[in-house]
C-alpha cells in the first residue's frame, strides 16, 4: 500500500471511529425526554411504539391512565385513535378498489345515491376519492354528529348545508364525508364498516386488541380515562362520551402495541406474511397528494418546522420535513388526543397516545423520534418550542376574549320578559333546540343532553356556559321580529328560528 493509499485508510478509519463515537443512542435520549416533556405539558399518561427499518425499535408507557388511580399507562393500555382512524378507512376502500368492486374516480351518486349536498354539480360529479380529500365545498358540521344525530338524518341533512367554497376549490378538514366513505364500503361489500375493518386489517395484522368501536372494546381490562386542563392549570379527568356515527371517521379503540403492528404494516407496503393486502398502485395513491392545504387549515406547528409545502392524502398530511415527506395525522376527541407519523422513504414511523385534551406533545414527540432515529440528531428541544408556541395562541385567544368582554355595556335589560324567551326552536341542518325558563333564568337544551346555562350579557345577548365543563362557553344572540317577539336565536354561526312545534328529540 503506497502512502497515499496509508492515509487514506487512517482517515477513514478515524472517520469511523468519530461517527461511532457520537453515535447517538436513540431509546435511551427519547425515553428520558419523553419523560422530563410530561412535566411540562401536565400530560397525566401516553403510550408510544416507533418503528426503523422494519422492527419496532421503542414501545413504552408512561403515566396514568387516569389521575387519582393507580392503574398505569402502559403499551397495552387502549386509548381513541380518533382522526387517524381516517387512514384505516382509506386503506379498506384500498382493498375494494383493489378487487375490481369500485374505482376511486367512481361517482358516488351511481353507488350511494343517499349522499346529496347543497350543489347539485358536486352531488353528481363527486367520486369516491373525494370522500378523502376534505376538498368537496363541505365546511365543518361537527355539530351534526356531537349533537347525537343518527347517522341517516346527517347524510339526509348534509344537504342543506351550505358550501364554504367552490367544489375542489379550497381545503375545509370535516369528519362527515368519511363516514359516507363507511357507508360506501358497507354498500360495496355487503359488511358493516365495523366487520370490515375487523375482519379485513385488524384480524391479518393480529391487532387482537384494536375496535372499530368503543362499545366493542369495553371487555377489555385497561382504558384511559379522557383529561382537561382547566384555566387555573389543573388537570382533571372527565367522562369520556361515546359519540354513535363517526366510527369510519374516527371511532378505533386500540393501544400502542397494536399501533406498532399497525405502522409496520405501512412501512412494509400493507405486507402481511410476505403478502400485500394492497397492490401497489392502490397503496401508491393512499400517500399521492390530492389536496393542497391552505396556510389556516394546517396545524399552528408550521410556524415552527417551516415546510415549504403542505398537502393530504388519503388520510393522511402531508409536508416537507429535512428534506423527506412527512405523512401524519392527529387524532383528537374532548380530553384524549393521538398522532401517526411516517417517513416511509426512511422507514420510520412513530404512533403516540395521549390522555390529556390537545396535548400538543404529541408533535414534539413525533419530530424529536424523527431526529434521533433518522438523522442521529439530539439537539432540537421540540417540546420547549412548541410550548412556547401554544402559550403564545392561548395568550391571543385571551386577548381576544377580553377585547370581546370590554365590549360589555353595562346596565341593560333584555328587551322581553326572561319567559318570552322559552320556547322551541329549529334548524333545518342542525335540527331542534330549546329554551326553558327556570329559577327566574334560561337554560338552553339540545340533544344529547348538551345544556347551556344562559346569562344575560347585554341587551339580547346571553353568555352560554355548557353543563360539560371542558366546553368553550358561546354567546347565544337573540333577535326580535317586526311584531317584537322573540324570533330566532344566533350561536356559533348557527340560527335556530323559534317554532310552535315540539322539537323530536329532547334531553
Amino acid at each position: 500500500m503506497n502512502r497515499i493509499g496509508i492515509a487514506l485508510f487512517l482517515l477513514l478509519a478515524g472517520l469511523y471511529s468519530f461517527s461511532q463515537k457520537n453515535k447517538i443512542d436513540p431509546a435511551a435520549k427519547f425515553g428520558a425526554y419523553v419523560q422530563n416533556a410530561m412535566k411540562e405539558w401536565k400530560v397525566p399518561g401516553l403510550s408510544i411504539a416507533v418503528v426503523k427499518d422494519g422492527k419496532i425499535v421503542f414501545e413504552s408507557g408512561y403515566g396514568v391512565a387516569e389521575l387519582g388511580k393507580p392503574d398505569l399507562f402502559t403499551t397495552s393500555t387502549l386509548s381513541i385513535c380518533a382522526s387517524t382512524t381516517k387512514a384505516m378507512t382509506a386503506v379498506c376502500m384500498g382493498m375494494l378498489v383493489d378487487e375490481g368492486k369500485i374505482k376511486w374516480s367512481d361517482k358516488v351518486s351511481d353507488i350511494y345515491p343517499a349522499l346529496k349536498l347543497w350543489d347539485d354539480y358536486a352531488s353528481s360529479q363527486i367520486t369516491i376519492s373525494d370522500l378523502f380529500t376534505h376538498n368537496t365545498g363541505l365546511g365543518n358540521a361537527d355539530w351534526l354528529w356531537v349533537t347525537g344525530q343518527p347517522l341517516d338524518t346527517i347524510i339526509y341533512k348534509m344537504r342543506f348545508i351550505k358550501p364554504a367554497y367552490s367544489f375542489r376549490a379550497s381545503f375545509i378538514y370535516q369528519n362527515l364525508l368519511y363516514m359516507i366513505a363507511g357507508e360506501v364500503i358497507h354498500k360495496i361489500s355487503g359488511k358493516t364498516w365495523d366487520d370490515f375493518i375487523k375482519e379485513r386489517l385488524f384480524v391479518p395484522l393480529g391487532m387482537v386488541h384494536t375496535y372499530p368501536t368503543y362499545v366493542l372494546s369495553v371487555n377489555e381490562p385497561s382504558h384511559i380515562s379522557p383529561h382537561w386542563m382547566y384555566d387555573d392549570g389543573m388537570v382533571g379527568p372527565i367522562p369520556y362520551i361515546d359519540k354513535k356515527g363517526i366510527d369510519a371517521a374516527g371511532g378505533v379503540w386500540s393501544c400502542a402495541e397494536d399501533m406498532g403492528k399497525w405502522l409496520t404494516f405501512l412501512l412494509d407496503s400493507t405486507k402481511v406474511n410476505g403478502q400485500r393486502l394492497l397492490k401497489a398502485e392502490t397503496f401508491k395513491d393512499i400517500f399521492k397528494p390530492h389536496s393542497i392545504v391552505t396556510d389556516e387549515e394546517f396545524y399552528p406547528t408550521q410556524e415552527i418546522t417551516k415546510p415549504h409545502w403542505k398537502t393530504y392524502g388519503y388520510g393522511w398530511f402531508q409536508e416537507d420535513y429535512r428534506g423527506n415527506m412527512l405523512q401524519f395525522h392527529t387524532g383528537s376527541l374532548d380530553g384524549v388526543v393521538a398522532i401517526a407519523g411516517l417517513i416511509p422513504d426512511m422507514h420510520f414511523g412513530i404512533y403516540v397516545f395521549a390522555n390529556l385534551d390537545h396535548a400538543e406533545l404529541r408533535h414534539a414527540l413525533m419530530y424529536k423520534a424523527i431526529d434521533l432515529w433518522c438523522f442521529n440528531d439530539n439537539s432540537h428541544d421540540w417540546s420547549n418550542d412548541f410550548s412556547s408556541l401554544y402559550k403564545r395562541l392561548k395568550q391571543k385567544e385571551m386577548k381576544k376574549e377580553a377585547e370581546r368582554e370590554s365590549k360589555h355595556i353595562m346596565n341593560t335589560l333584555p328587551s322581553k320578559e326572561m319567559s318570552d324567551y322559552e320556547g322551541h326552536y329549529a334548524n333545518e341542518v342542525f335540527g331542534s333546540a330549546e329554551v326553558v325558563f327556570h329559577n327566574d333564568s334560561l337554560l338552553l337544551k339540545f340533544p344529547d343532553n348538551i345544556q347551556l346555562n344562559l346569562s344575560h350579557w347585554h341587551y339580547d345577548t346571553f353568555i352560554g356556559r355548557y353543563n360539560y365543563s371542558w366546553y368553550k362557553k358561546s354567546w347565544v344572540q337573540f333577535s326580535l321580529n317586526d311584531m317584537g317577539k322573540i324570533s330566532q336565536f344566533e350561536m356559533e354561526g348557527m340560527v335556530y328560528k323559534k317554532t310552535d312545534q315540539s322539537p323530536k328529540i329532547i334531553n
